[in-house]
């Protein structure tokens, strides 16, 4: 392969119908997750001083990088067999690696599965893998529903399972669900099965392997091979998808190695170990960086600062994260093309611990580990990808093990599950059916934390037939109690996900803790977002100056809210960021600002950051979220037209995706055009009967036109189709109240109050209602409530300072 040769998938034949709605289920959480690349701003989603010039790094490259990325900038990609020339030892190692065989043609030598003619039987239907000559082929059900022959060509993946990939019209690839268990028999292993075992699906499903949520452009593509782009054409829907190495090569982590082919051409030993010799090494150098336990000493010290260049590069696909650049610079940070997702629901329980599928980096971010210099390499070979020492001789460089290889540490009985390091401190969970994934957070098991809110913890998932009490009450034997005492920050992200307003001084206190990691910080920050106000805008201010990318990007998010004027005071000077995920939620939340309210100085950068943003967009334009991103966009910027189509872009591509129904009506309703509102939204209606969005949005616009009594028919199936929504209980609420029925109004207030206690709107609905009915005892509790969360809100105390006089009156 010449040195700019670059790959593109086999075409393949006549176009399918485009994919149908996600669900809140499996694949519907990642396409959730890939619209971070926008967190606010969609009607969906639903002081004044001088701020300088955030203090950040000059570069989002760290130092030792920087020099290399100047030369990889204008390199191009050469091929792994050009590194063996020189690097034999390494090219050897990663023969035969997960990573060698991320995606392999579909030969003999690749397929793991049985193909002479083994059936698979799901919902009705029976799939047939067999082979015709040469090829590999599954006799399944279509996007019309109906059986037919359709060819593998490639694979993915190889152990613990192996998907298969199959070529559709318009340069597609569809990612069968029906996978081959690659384990050994003796595990439950070499069988087919469902990556949707409890799930009925039928070809009008989203989830059906036909539809848009199975693209391996959109899904999978971008980690499996070096150097892809996905070549999406939005007016044709067709994908020019292309790869210089069909598999994850040198040049994934390494970057574009013509300049150190240059390099090397002209260099002599003996070679400078310093230097970026055309691109980035990124070495650990493990065994030099580290001076390891001895007889006086508990545990390691680094000896030298961890290089983050080689964690970047492992980030950009062990992340759970949205894309904002295909142009990744080796070693950069994360948030330089990519927006990281932070530790929410419903990807990671309330303490931070992996739910669904993480890909660890957002786990070990969180770790005592990562904040002490521990990095990737240090315990993974980066070219075999295995780990450097088996069992716990791999934590037992770093933990002496007279102190933590012992009884007196683990309590568990020598040659138990319970005796290793990994089982109390990095617990599984299976993903995709039958891969477990150990969770990369290494905490200390918390059952106490169980108890309180409901997150799992080590002891219980081994053992499963006994409570988190019982593993706390276990625990006090062990160590005593003070464990108990050691502050976590899950409590309040727990808060901040469970109590609402009343959360906020918490998470605006833990967003500006040093001591707490940054995804820890940046993700209170985004919990705080639904409460910003005036009052948050200093402490938004003080993280905007933050070191770290993701809590300035989640400061941006309070500050999104704000009037125009101190938005750009504090918006403003990170359009010019050095990190692009920084200048793109800049230049989001400015997106409205007229050019005549910005300093001078800023408006090319706010037009090069706009520019930026707009090509992540694209990037992701056959992501239904994608297009209803691009469509507020365009009304921020006063373009309804051009929103408009977006909105209905979304909608050609999933036809049951809600929000763009939503959007697209809201956008009708800006422009004066009711009756095209309410067409949009019967129409996703049509297809989504079920759904609380909808039918609040619908309840809006008919409450618009006066129709009262249909208008609360339609608040009361949002309320009812979506119970733990705080806010349509209390709409329907305020309309039963509206329409003359009081005591019924309060009933609902009261019942939503037990569901939603901390809820600002319902505490003040039904504050106001009691008073207006002259309840004043009831109006004063509520007030009282209210007040714990409003402290200084000065009209509420006048009005508990009345409510109590009355009191006293009577």
């Amino acid at each position: 392969m010449s040195r700019r040769t670059r790959r593109t998938p086999a075409a393949a034949a006549p176009t399918p119908p485009a994919g149908q709605r996600p669900q809140r289920r499996l694949w519907i959480a990642v396409a959730l997750v890939l619209t971070l690349l926008v967190a606010a701003g969609t009607v969906f989603w639903v002081s004044s001083a001088k701020v300088p010039a955030p203090a950040v790094a000059s570069s989002a490259l760290p130092a030792a990088v920087t020099e290399a990325v100047a030369a990889a900038a204008a390199a191009s990609y050469v091929g792994a067999e050009t590194c063996k020339t020189c690097h034999e030892s390494e090219f050897q190692a990663w023969s035969g690696s997960h990573h060698q065989l991320a995606m392999q043609e579909a030969t003999a030598a690749s397929v793991r599965g049985d193909f002479a003619n083994a059936k698979f039987r799901k919902d009705g239907v029976e799939s047939t893998f067999f082979k015709r000559g040469d090829k590999f082929m599954v006799h399944s059900d279509g996007p019309d529903g109906k059986l037919t022959d359709y060819e593998i060509r490639y694979t993915f993946g190889v152990y613990p399972l192996q998907q298969y990939l199959i070529p559709f019209p318009g340069g597609r690839y569809q990612v069968l669900p029906i996978a081959w268990d690659a384990r050994p028999q003796g595990e439950g292993g070499q069988r087919w099965f469902h990556l949707y075992p409890r799930q009925k699906m039928d070809y009008r499903d989203p989830l059906h392997w036909t539809g848009v949520y199975h693209n391996w452009a959109l899904q999978c593509a971008e980690c499996h091979s070096t150097d892809l782009h996905k070549g999406y054409d939005a007016a044709s829907k067709t994908y020019q998808t292309t790869f210089s190495e069909i598999n994850v090569a040198c040049e994934s982590c390494h970057g574009p190695a013509s300049a150190h082919l240059d390099w090397a051409r002209q260099a002599r030993a003996p070679y400078p170990p310093q230097g970026s010799k055309g691109l980035p090494t990124l070495q650990s150098r493990w065994n030099e960086a580290w001076k390891f336990p001895t007889e006086d000493a508990r545990f390691a010290v680094r000896d030298r600062p961890a290089d983050p260049a080689g964690m970047n590069s492992c980030a950009a696909c062990h992340a759970r994260r949205s894309t904002l650049s295909e142009d990744r610079k080796p070693g950069a940070t994360l948030e330089d093309s990519h927006r990281l997702a932070m530790l929410t629901a419903p990807n990671y329980h309330a303490d931070g611990q992996q739910r669904e599928e993480v890909y660890v980096w957002g786990s070990f971010l969180q770790s005592r580990m990562h904040q002490n210099g521990v990095t990737c390499m240090d315990c993974h070979e980066p070219h075999a990808q295995k780990l450097r020492a088996a069992g716990n001789a791999l934590c037992t460089r770093c933990h002496a093990a007279a102190e933590f290889d012992a009884f007196k540490h683990h309590q568990h009985l020598a040659g138990g599950k319970g005796t290793q390091c990994v089982t109390c401190h990095m617990p599984t969970q299976n993903y995709m059916v039958i891969h477990a994934r150990q969770d990369h957070s290494l905490r200390i098991p918390r059952p106490d934390l169980s108890i309180a809110f409901g997150s799992p913890n080590a002891c219980t998932q081994c053992h499963t037939n006994k409570t988190a009490q019982w593993a706390a009450s276990a625990m006090d034997r062990w160590y005593g109690k003070r464990w108990r005492e050691r502050p976590h920050y899950g409590s309040t992200l727990h808060a901040g996900e469970t109590q609402g307003l009343r959360a906020l001084p918490s998470l605006l206190e833990l967003a500006a803790n040093p001591t707490a990691p940054a995804i820890v910080r940046a993700t209170a920050a985004t919990l705080a977002q639904p409460y910003a106000s005036p009052a948050t805008l200093p402490a938004a201010r003080a993280l905007l100056h933050d070191a770290d990318p993701s809590l300035r990007v989640a400061a941006l998010g309070m500050i999104a809210p704000a009037d125009p004027v101190n938005r750009v005071r504090s918006g403003a000077p990170l359009l010019s960021d050095p990190v692009r995920g920084v200048r793109i939620e800049a230049a989001r939340i400015l997106a409205d600002v007229p050019d005549t309210q910005l300093p001078e100085g800023k408006r090319a950068a706010r037009a090069a950051a706009l520019q930026e943003y707009e090509t992540a967009l694209a990037l992701e334009a056959d992501w239904p979220s994608g297009q209803v991103n691009l469509g507020n966009l365009r009304l921020r910027q006063g373009r309804a037209d051009a929103a408009i189509a977006a909105f209905e872009r979304a909608i050609a591509l999933d036809k049951g995706f809600s929000g763009a129904y939503v959007n697209l009506a809201d956008a009708f309703r800006q422009l004066g055009r009711e009756p095209a509102a309410e067409e949009t939204l019967r129409r996703g209606l049509a297809v989504l009967p079920r759904d609380a969005d909808l039918h609040h949005a619908l309840g809006l616009l008919l409450t618009r036109k006066g129709e009262q009594a249909d208008a609360l028919r339609e608040f009361a199936k949002a309320a009812r189709f979506a119970p733990d929504n705080a806010r349509y209980a209390y709409v329907q609420a305020i309309a039963v109240d509206s329409s003359g029925k009081r005591e019924q109004a309060l009933a609902l207030l009261r019942s939503a109050k037990q569901r939603h206690p901390n809820d600002v709107d319902i505490l003040g609905a039904l504050l106001s209602i009691s008073r207006e009915s002259g309840d004043h005892p009831a109006a004063l509790r509520y007030a009282r409530l209210l007040a714990e969360m409003l402290p200084d809100n000065a009209g509420l105390n006048r009005l508990i300072g009345d409510l109590e006089g009355r009191q006293i009156d009577h």
